[in-house]
């Protein structure tokens, strides 16, 4: 089938065009032009002049539409997986908070038959925990946490064609041996619920650590010990050039001054938005978290205790708008940071992440509000409010 999206202002990989097309067949872009005359034999698509712009690509989500990941089975993972879609995300890393290794088991055998499937948006299975800082677990379960133990993570690993990341705490014993581990197998290693000062942040960062985990929370900045000053996780992240990072850019985790800076520091190359988003994103009000800790106030998920904050109630559209009319960061930036900049820190730029000849067909329609008007996955139209 072959689909022609005209009167568009399209996003490519070297900046707006203006008034051209997208013309795309089955599954794949088959041309971006500046030329917007009909095809022949195309369906065309009038954009009427509103962005076009590649699909959403959420590497940090652990549910929406009232399931979570934790749960591990497909109807769980499809249910959260359409409701984000509705909102842009066109590909996504399911991810599994702090879980047990039976828990685990039954998320990759989700994750792993999912991918399988013809088209799927589903990229890799994403561990957050369960090798983490036990004063700076969050909402983490605590009796999970623990130190990285090659007896459990190698048979896992072993037994798993789906893990695409694992989250750990670098100053833990057995940690610096876990990342080399893990980036020897092609998964990538992610600095997360830390205490880790420069020294650790740059040895971890020499062992596969390139990447960190919802930066800015869960890990301390600067601060004073004995009189002395000391710089946190958060500068010692700043003065590694090379290593990424992501924000949960809601406005809440991170506020708008602080994602702006980060922005200016870190560039669009290496900051991603994600949502890290709770079963009760894009669900009804009568949702809960997975997590019966879990409670949502003032936008936000957090511990019923008001101890920790632990989670979002975000879709990937709303981080953008976040960074765009609040944070004061270009649309075309906060684009980028929601589609390529996640694909290539996961490896997946070959087809995802941008609008260009040959990659896969997931597109999205914003308005001027930035509200999503039309989402094709693969090719396929799975929100529609344009036409």
């Amino acid at each position: 089938m072959l689909t022609q999206i005209i009167n568009a202002k399209i996003l490519t990989p070297q900046g707006w065009l203006k008034n051209g097309s997208v013309i795309l067949r089955d599954n794949k872009i088959l041309e971006v032009t500046n030329c917007d005359l009909a095809v022949i034999g195309a369906d065309l698509i009038d954009a009427k002049g509103m962005c076009v712009v590649p699909g959403f690509i959420d590497m940090h989500v652990h549910g929406g539409g009232g399931r979570d990941f934790q749960e591990g089975t497909p109807e769980a993972f499809r249910t959260a997986i359409e409701a984000h879609a509705k909102h842009g995300t066109t590909s996504i890393f399911p991810t599994l908070s702090s879980s047990t290794v039976p828990m685990i088991e039954k998320a990759v055998k989700t994750c792993s038959e999912l991918m399988k499937e013809k088209d799927s948006p589903v990229l890799g299975l994403h561990l957050e925990g369960h090798y983490l800082s036990p004063n700076k677990a969050g909402a983490q379960q605590p009796e999970w946490i623990k130190n990285p133990d090659p007896n459990e993570y190698i048979p896992i690993v072993e037994h798993s064609d789906c893990l695409t990341r694992w989250d750990a705490a670098p100053e833990l014993p057995g940690a610096l041996q876990f990342g080399r581990y893990c980036a020897e197998k092609g998964i990538l290693p992610s600095i997360a619920h830390t205490n880790a000062e420069y020294d650790d942040v740059k040895a971890a960062f020499e062992a596969g650590f390139t990447h960190v985990t919802h930066f800015y929370n869960a890990m301390p900045g600067f601060h004073n010990k004995m009189g002395y000053k000391y710089e946190g996780t958060v500068e010692s992240v700043y003065l590694i050039d090379d290593m990424t990072i992501e924000c949960i850019a809601d406005g809440i985790h991170v506020p708008p001054t602080i994602l702006r800076m980060a922005y200016k520091i870190k560039g669009v190359e290496r900051m991603a938005l994600i949502t890290d988003a709770l079963a009760v994103a894009a669900a009804g009000p009568e949702a809960k978290a997975f997590d019966d800790r879990v409670i949502i106030e003032d936008g936000v998920c957090k511990l019923a205790d008001r101890s920790a904050l632990a989670g979002s109630i975000a879709t990937t559209d709303r981080l953008v708008r976040t960074l765009v009319q609040q944070a004061e960061v270009p649309l075309e930036d906060a684009v980028r940071m929601a589609s390529e900049t996640p694909a290539h820190i996961m490896g997946v730029f070959d087809r995802k992440g941008a609008l260009s000849r040959g990659k896969d067909a997931d597109i999205l329609i914003l308005d001027e509000k930035l509200k999503v008007r039309c989402v094709w996955q693969m090719g396929k139209i799975i929100e529609n409010t344009l036409f």
